[in-house]
């Protein structure tokens, strides 16, 4: 008895530090890839709103689970299409990034619109991938020398005819890509991918609190992380203009977020917060949301999209206003069947013809003698 203790003892042992190794192995696989993520954006320059996507795990982990199987054959057939034709395969991607840097108001006091860049890294060459695309755009691509870069620059003619009478427009008439390293491409505006060989080469270098907020969650599938009010008070004036700064009255880190999904077990967890300021901001400002919220529900026309709203839970917690909702898969995976859902046919329908009118018979008269 005592022997068959002794071996079942040692058994569970084993089993017990195999599965340790095991997950010790993906744990450490997981801080790896958001260590490599983290060097990369500590490169990038500043930034106002920050998102972050982890592809490998979106298209590897996730979308298995809440994706038909035909619809999961055809995405990998095309993933293995784009990777044999461009080098480049989504799924191996190990991070994308988008970044919005917002701008002072010009010397004439008209609004500027905000930079736009995306930065993604993973199993490819940055260099080939610009190669590719220069000899199929041919002679639309311009090449022009920046720092201790060459950017590859296109010029958007649609944007560029259309900022003719919308100036708004103008700084994404024209669009840049560089190889930031070799595995990382920064595609956006020529103004913010010139900020980005800048920030390369050691100079306008996003915070590394921004970037420690962003990638706090190393399991995230999905995180943001921004300051869009103070980013709004930049833009209209309130920090001054590009010819004319002025130093903010007060620093508030009002209005700052983070949000981010992850997944465990059979559920997809959404967790943030936004600073309020204070508590009592925290309580009018939750209330405000929660009413918001009760009436996008009803506006929302699919049921699966109203599912995942509900289970979105708002409350003030000291001086900050938390986010939290634990979605199940399933109704994941029924908003994404009703969103891939070929859509019924409009029947035409064709007008019933009508019967021609009855003409009057015209009887003559007889001439009376």
């Amino acid at each position: 008895m005592k022997t068959t203790f002794y071996r079942s003892f040692g058994v569970c042992l084993v089993a017990l530090v195999l599965s340790s190794g095991v997950l010790a192995q993906n744990s450490l696989a997981v801080f790896n890839k958001a260590q490599t993520a983290a060097t990369a954006l500590a490169t990038l320059p500043e930034a106002d709103l920050l998102i972050y996507l982890s592809p490998q795990r979106i298209l590897n982990d996730a979308a298995p689970k809440v994706m038909q199987p035909a619809e999961l054959t055809k995405m990998r057939a095309t993933f293995f299409d784009l990777k044999r034709s461009a080098g480049i395969d989504p799924a191996t991607l190990e991070y994308l990034v988008i970044a919005v840097r917002f701008q002072r108001p010009s010397g004439e006091l008209s609004f500027v619109a905000p930079d736009v860049m995306v930065v993604m890294g993973g199993d490819y060459s940055a260099d080939s991938l610009l190669s590719l695309a220069q000899l199929y755009l041919q002679d639309k691509v311009q090449s022009e020398k920046y720092g201790s870069k060459t950017i590859s620059l296109l010029k958007i003619d649609d944007i560029a005819e259309e900022a003719k009478n919308t100036p708004l427009l103008q700084p994404y008439a024209e669009v840049g890509a560089v190889s930031l390293s070799g595995n990382s491409l920064a595609i956006g505006n020529t103004r913010y991918i010139k900020a980005a060989v800048d920030a390369a080469d050691g100079t306008g270098r996003i915070s590394p609190a921004v970037v420690e907020s962003l990638l706090r969650d190393p399991n995230a599938l999905i995180a943001a992380s921004g300051s869009p009010l103070a980013s709004f008070a930049k833009s209209i004036g309130l920090l001054g203009t590009e010819t004319t700064p002025r130093a903010p009255r007060c620093d508030t880190r009002f209005g700052d977020f983070y949000a981010a999904i992850t997944m465990s077990g059979t559920n997809f967890n959404l967790r943030g917060a936004m600073n309020a300021d204070n508590p009592d901001t925290a309580k009018i400002m939750n209330g405000l949301l929660a009413v918001l919220m009760k009436e996008g529900i009803g506006a929302l026309p699919e049921k699966a999209a109203q599912e995942v709203v509900k289970q979105i839970r708002v409350a003030p917690k000291d001086s900050e206003i938390v986010l939290e909702a634990d979605v199940p898969q399933q109704i994941v995976a029924d908003f994404i069947k009703e969103q891939t859902a070929p859509k019924p046919a409009a029947v035409e329908t064709k007008p019933k013809p009508t019967a021609p009118a009855h003409r009057k018979r015209r009887t003559a008269r007889r001439k009376t003698t």
